[in-house]
């Protein structure tokens, strides 16, 4: 099952395996292979289609750089702290509980689901709503697949998710920091978009504990902190869910949160971002609308004020 979409990106953004997981390098064989979707996707065992028609001359990251920028406040809220403190998260056996308005409710054991579900590798650019951003080869298959399994029930119109609560392994959570469980949700047809994906792993291995093992949401048209990581339970509903940072801070995070350069957040600019890895001083480049996919997901959202709906 490969999708092909309308090139966007290039391999030289690709943030090197060297600077996101270990320190080989085996991206390189990318360079001058042709050209193809701006998120296209192979099957587990191809090789990852170049990415980005934006030029890029970065140095690649270091594993410090990148392993260590990551939010994911369960375990702190600094950038290091992820990969200083996630590996005391359990993450075998893992279930996923899906409920709601489907025909198979139950909890799914992740190896169940695993066997059922086309891998795929998918280069997407991921942009923080902190105004950086970086290119991520994910391995995973597309969430609609995942519901289907389930059997989505005619009047779900929402999709709700939930990250693992257990305090006792994830040193975050013992602080109020935001509302616990970090919950997400997005509209039904949003779901199930091809470009939306649950991803296990990145560059070909399983996703780190600090970027949200053994499962995440991935909606690379949204700012990151929608992709909701280490989820345990998937709600079809038909109304529309709470989300963690829309009910703790409305006012600056609304609930579709799709990346837009003429919507700026309350206290910065979204209309530029920095690549991560570019160097501290480095020059920032233009925020695309929608993250580069304007023209895959615009349609969703036809007729509606994004100033209003943001």
């Amino acid at each position: 099952m490969a999708h092909r979409w309308k090139n966007t990106l290039t391999d030289r953004d690709v943030t090197p395996e060297a600077a996101f997981l270990n320190r080989r390098q085996i991206i390189g064989g990318l360079a001058g292979a042709g050209l193809l979707g701006g998120a296209a996707s192979v099957g587990l065992m191809g090789s990852a289609a170049p990415v980005s028609a934006q030029e890029n001359t970065m140095e690649p990251n270091s594993w410090e750089d990148i392993t260590t920028y990551n939010n994911f406040y369960e375990f702190g809220t600094g950038k290091e702290d992820p990969a200083r403190y996630a590996h005391e998260m359990t993450t075998s056996p893992w279930s996923v509980e899906i409920d709601g308005l489907v025909d198979r409710p139950g909890a799914y054991q992740i190896e169940d689901i695993m066997a059922k579900m086309i891998v795929e590798e998918r280069l997407y650019r991921f942009r923080c709503v902190e105004a950086w951003s970086m290119v991520i080869p994910w391995n995973g298959f597309e969430l609609k697949d995942l519901l289907e399994l389930a059997g989505v029930q005619s009047g779900a119109k929402y999709v709700a998710f939930e990250t693992l609560y257990r305090p006792e392994e994830m040193r975050g959570q013992r602080r109020a920091t935001l509302p616990w469980p970090y919950v997400e949700g997005l509209r039904l047809d949003e779901a199930m978009h091809p470009l939306t994906i649950m991803a296990t792993g990145i560059y070909g291995k399983d996703i780190p504990n600090q970027n949200g093992a053994p499962m995440r949401l991935v909606v690379p048209w949204k700012y990151g902190f929608k992709s909701i990581k280490s989820v345990v339970r998937i709600t079809l509903t038909d109304t529309q869910p709470p989300t963690t940072w829309n009910t703790a801070i409305g006012r600056e995070y609304g609930f579709y949160s799709n990346v837009n350069p003429n919507v700026d957040h309350p206290r910065w600019s979204q209309a530029t971002e920095r690549r991560v890895g570019g160097g501290l001083f480095a020059k920032r480049i233009p925020t695309l609308m929608f993250n580069g996919y304007e023209e895959e997901v615009a349609s969703l959202y036809a007729g509606m004020d994004l100033t209003k709906f943001y």
